[in-house]
């Protein structure tokens, strides 16, 4: 969130009045629906991609074992990131799609959860854990892969709203679940 005031930037919520880390206290704060959209991309050579795409690496089901690991990354970001709370998921869904352009593939992620504090987190650790899958299953034939872009491109509930990235950032539209709910 931006300060107003350039001069008076607002104060770090996870660092207390001595420079110590904490966990935010969220237990007055009011449940509410929370939504949050992050991708990334995993750039690697256009063979290693026809590769994925044709089912044959070695380790197995590249594109299908990142969905399920960037889920199970969701789940345990509170595991992870020190100062994230556990919460409760209602919804996780990763999604990984082909770029010709990259070469490469292009991971999203959308969390859901109705609570006190948002899903950011568990979207950009959705979408971290799903490329770091990617680039552990292909790495045998593409140690130059890299992963790029991780990043959240919108947000929604909660008492600052909604966020979304600037367009003019790249960001794409938000995922679409199967059943076309946003």
């Amino acid at each position: 969130m931006a300060s107003a005031d350039p001069d008076h930037p607002p104060a770090l919520t996870h660092i207390g009045a001595e420079g110590e880390a904490r966990m935010v206290d969220v237990s007055e704060k009011s449940a509410t629906s929370r939504v949050a959209v992050a991708e990334g991309r995993v750039r690697m050579a256009r063979a290693t991609l026809e590769t994925i795409l044709a089912g044959d690496a070695k380790k197995g089901d590249v594109i299908g074992a990142a969905r399920i690991a960037g889920i199970m990354g969701a789940k345990r970001t509170s595991d992870l990131i020190p100062l994230c709370h556990p919460i409760a998921l209602a919804k996780v869904v990763v999604d990984v799609a082909p770029d010709a352009a990259l070469p490469g593939l292009v991971v999203r992620a959308e969390a859901r959860a109705v609570g006190p504090t948002g899903v950011e987190m568990e979207a950009l650790t959705a979408v971290a854990v799903a490329c770091l899958t990617i680039y552990d299953m292909a790495k045998a034939i593409d140690r130059g892969m890299s992963v790029e872009g991780v990043r959240l491109l919108e947000k929604r509930g909660g008492k600052s709203g909604e966020w979304r990235a600037d367009a003019s950032s790249g960001a794409a539209p938000p995922l679409r679940t199967r059943d076309g709910e946003p």
